[in-house]
């Protein structure tokens, strides 16, 4: 059934969501359908172009539109698909203009792009915490990784301009995340060359109503002392680390031309929490590189002890076309496919034993649609018994709480408010709690 307001699929990164965002804005009132796409895997391709058949099915009149990374490295490959209207790039998709223009193929070379404005998006009343992206692209070359095709180089946005969004974002969120392509390269191209440790010091200091900030995945080499002390010292910056590990094997990292060895990644998963106890660490990693033998992943499986890992991506290695690690011997497909299961199977063991850690604890709990379920300060997600629409809301809340602009529907269910919560279980990967 056609529909007089646009429809977002975004799919993959955080920094696709927030970009949705904006997009979601500069689409008010049109019969559209946007697919937001992702080019991390060959999954993730496969899985644009099931979303882009199932909006058609869906809303068989609306004019449908591919952009995002999966759209930028293949404009063609998406244009020729009988169901898409028109392709715009990574770099136009911020635009106002690329929206209202005729092209049915709007791509420029990414690589050109030199600039990241600061596309915002001014608000996220669909979500109970706000995405700002800082920064885009890499100038990094990982074997494996075709994403810098579909980002360009890497291009941060001025601190003042993200201080000024987040400053309105924490109006009606009390959580904010910062987000990026390769977020703690942030501030190289800028006039000084600020670090990611010093925006996160400003925002801070310039917005003292913001409650929660979050930082998406970090590279842990670029950890350095400014920002270690935040993620470890500082109240109103979550005690959640997602880090870009990939391998745990010193000779596959290598060949994935990762910047850290083995030992450098489990040194510091040591020093954030004996710095910070209670500290959450995740992280990337990928099964069945090429060349990877079985003492190879062995190393990487034991990397999910060894540092700790409670919060885990597991990717399946599927070579991209065009990336070095695509030409190098190739694994076996039922061997990655085993080897990724046997990835998630330690994961969720160590997982479940931190849950459990945590049961008899008291949390804070952002409440997010549908408002029976949040997220803790470590991430750890929980469901709550009775849910948020029937405690009082004066219960726990703060003045923010108090001040708070959200919408009369989310004041009743509680969906962007920080209720505590009693942890009395764990089931199914989820903590069970009651508002304490």
């Amino acid at each position: 059934m056609a529909s007089s307001s646009p429809h977002i699929v975004s799919l993959g990164c955080r920094l696709n969501l927030a970009e949705s965002e904006t997009i979601r804005t500069l689409l008010t009132g049109r019969d559209t359908v946007v697919v937001n796409s992702c080019a991390v895997t060959n999954e993730a391709v496969k899985a644009t172009r099931k979303a882009i058949r199932r909006a058609r099915r869906d809303r068989p009149e609306a004019e449908l539109i591919v952009t995002g990374c999966a759209a930028q490295i293949d404009p063609a490959g998406f244009a020729a698909m009988p169901e898409v209207d028109r392709v715009i790039g990574n770099a136009e998709k911020l635009a106002a203009a690329a929206w209202a223009a005729p092209d049915p193929v709007l791509v420029q070379d990414i690589m050109a792009v030199r600039e990241t404005a600061p596309h915002l998006a001014a608000s996220f009343s669909t979500h109970a915490r706000a995405f700002v992206e800082v920064q885009n692209g890499c100038d990094h070359r990982c074997t494996f990784c075709a994403i810098p095709y579909g980002r360009g180089n890497s291009r941060s946005v001025p601190a003042g301009a993200v201080i000024e969004r987040i400053a309105t974002l924490a109006e009606s969120h009390a959580e904010v995340v910062l987000t990026g392509v390769d977020l703690t390269s942030y501030g190289h191209d800028l006039p000084g060359r600020p670090d990611l440790g010093t925006l996160v010091e400003r925002v801070l200091r310039h917005v003292p109503r913001l409650r929660r900030l979050r930082l998406s995945s970090l590279d842990g080499i670029e950890i350095d002392d400014r920002l270690f002390a935040l993620l470890t010292q500082e109240p109103r910056v979550m005690p959640h680390v997602h880090l870009s590990l990939q391998a745990g094997d010193d000779m596959i990292l290598k060949r994935m031309k990762r910047r850290h060895s083995r030992a450098e990644s489990v040194a510091l998963a040591e020093r954030l929490k004996a710095a910070r106890p209670g500290i959450a660490i995740g992280a990337d990693l990928i099964a069945g590189f090429p060349t990877e033998t079985e003492a190879m992943f062995a190393n990487t499986l034991a990397l999910i002890a060894d540092c700790g890992l409670v919060h885990t991506h597991i990717f399946p290695y599927s070579p991209r076309a065009g990336t070095p690690a695509a030409k190098m011997p190739q694994v076996e497909p039922e061997v990655v496919k085993a080897r990724a299961a046997r990835l998630r199977e330690a994961a969720s063991e160590r997982r479940d034993t931190w849950l459990t850690s945590l049961v008899g604890t008291e949390q804070q709990v952002l409440i997010e649609r549908p408002g029976d379920r949040g997220h803790t300060p470590n991430f750890a997600e929980a469901r709550l018994t009775p849910p948020p629409f029937a405690l009082s809301l004066s219960k726990g809340c703060s003045s923010f709480e108090e001040k708070d602009r959200a919408s009369t529907s989310s004041a009743r269910t509680g969906i962007g408010k920080i209720v505590s919560v009693k942890v009395t279980g764990i089931e199914n990967g989820k903590l069970l709690g009651t508002p304490a």
